[in-house]
């Protein structure tokens, strides 16, 4: 087979689909702009010391990822922190308390991308914005004492945030990616792994273990230059189950499979019970329901379960992002459905009470 030599302008081989490249602001002058503070600094730190205690089982409380499914609203968020303080102080003997602050959300098909995407919520995607929007508030939330949790999803992202970060998800649709695997093994904080949407612990495990062990893949750094990331491993995962596709994993039964499947794996044999997604088969009011047999299971001595997780915000529910942003309801999600502060406030309380008779 033979080839023109003749090359014509028109016969374009690159950025075919790509309209348009802004150029993205480096860490390093965020970071200047919105440094880390010695008091945020010891509340990170010392948060992730409690949870690799928790993990481990020289803690005996029990961690709790609580907080809107995801932050559109910085002001809403704000206030629901200050909500949650409240309940982290009066609960801090039986639980640890971390507040769920996600910027990023993984879509099926396509929707809103989250505060860093999309910060002004009318599709104009002004990125860098949005990076200084997540890493404020964390900065803000930090300042007042309450610790923060998120699910990390692009890898260049945690150089921007997470240094403020004291727990990080790898999402159910991202566990199998080696791109996430590579990226979770240089992170400085505990990390959990979510099964797989299918309700499958295998990928799971695999990314734990993968995940722990040293990596070298391409990233940025702090200037924002293209460079070769060099990891040791992070050795603090576990497995958070979050049910799926084939029915709900929280039950005694199917834990109890679990713990013994990661115990054979060598894997943390402690897991964290997603009370939504599939657990709840997407209804917010069953998160309560779920959370009950989890107590329940605790109650009677189970010592697997490390933790919970809810999706919780001011107001109960959910809505659909609006055209007319001046009509969306001050403190509802709008990804999924959230139970209300005040019924959040009555399970804590139960789940305290369980914790306190267990101990």
């Amino acid at each position: 087979m033979s080839f023109s030599t003749d090359f014509d302008v028109t016969d374009q081989t690159s950025d075919l689909h790509v309209v348009e490249t802004r150029p993205l602001l480096p860490p390093v002058s965020l970071h200047r702009d919105l440094p880390l503070d010695t008091f945020s600094a010891e509340i990170v730190s010392q948060t992730r010391r409690r949870i690799k205690s928790i993990l481990n089982g020289t803690d005996s409380r029990l961690l709790v990822i609580v907080g809107p499914c995801s932050v559109h609203d910085v002001e809403a968020a704000k206030e629901y922190a200050s909500r949650l303080k409240l309940l982290r102080e009066r609960f801090s003997g039986q639980l640890e308390i971390v507040m769920r602050v996600y910027f990023e959300k993984p879509r099926t098909t396509t929707g809103w991308k989250g505060l860093i995407n999309d910060p002004h919520l009318d599709g104009s995607y002004d990125i860098n914005t949005g990076l200084r929007r997540a890493r404020s508030l964390l900065l803000e939330l930090a300042h007042i004492g309450i610790p923060t949790a998120t699910e990390l999803l692009d890898p260049v992202v945690p150089q921007y945030i997470a240094d403020l970060i004291s727990w990080t998800a790898i999402g159910a649709r991202t566990t199998e990616s080696q791109t996430h695997r590579e990226m979770a093994s240089g992170l400085s904080m505990p990390i959990g792994y979510k099964n797989g949407t299918d309700g499958t612990i295998g990928v799971a495990i695999n990314a734990m273990e993968a995940a722990s062990k040293p990596h070298h893949f391409l990233g940025i750094n702090h200037d924002g230059a293209a460079s070769i990331i060099s990891t040791t491993g992070n050795p603090d995962g576990h497995l958070v189950l979050r049910g799926g596709s084939t029915g709900t994993n929280y039950d005694l039964e199917s834990v109890s499979k679990v713990v013994q499947q990661l115990a054979n794996s060598g894997s943390t044999d402690k897991v964290m019970i997603d009370c939504s997604h599939g657990n709840s088969n997407k209804d917010f009011r069953k998160q309560s329901d779920v959370l009950r047999v989890v107590s329940e299971q605790i109650k009677k001595g189970s010592t697997s379960i490390m933790g919970i997780m809810l999706e919780s915000h001011l107001v109960e529910g959910n809505q659909k992002l609006p055209n007319d942003l001046s009509t969306l309801v001050y403190g509802q999600s709008i990804t999924d459905a959230c139970i209300n502060i005040d019924t959040t406030e009555s399970l804590l309380e139960e789940l305290s009470r369980i914790i306190d008779l267990k101990n």
